[in-house]
Formats: structure tokens, C-alpha cells, sequence
């Protein structure tokens, strides 16, 4: 392996690790209050849903399209299905919606 690739393989893990690590260890025993836990405990769904929201209805020039497969994922993952049972639903539904209204 090439000398440079290698340091630049180690670069990008200390770029990828330090930003993580540093807040951690020197933020680690403070205690935030109870309004700023609760908003960022909601940080994870609010990022899900700016990078799902926008694939809805950009997947194809038909909105109908995204919001079949966004319609059919949410009642099968409000059954409590795996989230590999969910995927696998919303692409069968979007397979039989392509075959009978396309």
C-alpha cells in the first residue's frame, strides 16, 4: 500500500474520531437540563425524517409514487415489523403500484 494513501486512511479516521471523542471526555460529566435532554434525544428523528421526506416526493416525477411506498412503509412498520420486513413491503408495493397504474 502506498505511504500516502496510508496516512491518509489515518487522517480521516482522526478527523472522524477526534470531533466525537474531545466532546465526550470534556463535556462527559456535565449534567444539561432536563429541556435541553429532551430536545436532543428527538435530534435522530428529526434528521431521519429531513433526509426521507425529500426522497418521497423527488423519487419520481409521479408524487404518487413516493407517497404510495411512504404510505405503505409506515403501516407496516406500525405493525411492528422488522425494519427489513418494512423495506421489503414498501418495494413489493411499489412493484405491484408500477405494474398496475403505470
Amino acid at each position: 500500500m502506498d505511504k500516502t494513501i496510508l496516512l491518509m486512511i489515518i487522517g480521516m479516521g482522526l478527523v472522524t474520531y477526534l470531533p466525537r471523542m474531545i466532546p465526550l471526555v470534556a463535556l462527559g460529566q456535565l449534567k444539561l437540563p432536563v429541556f435541553v435532554q429532551n430536545v436532543l434525544k428527538n435530534v435522530p428523528y428529526a434528521t431521519l425524517g429531513a433526509l426521507i421526506v425529500p426522497g418521497i416526493f423527488l423519487i419520481s416525477d409521479d408524487i404518487v409514487f413516493g407517497l404510495v411506498g411512504a404510505a405503505a412503509a409506515t403501516l407496516i412498520a406500525f405493525t411492528g415489523a422488522n425494519v427489513i420486513v418494512v423495506v421489503m413491503g414498501s418495494i413489493g408495493t411499489l412493484v405491484l403500484y408500477s405494474m398496475f397504474f403505470s
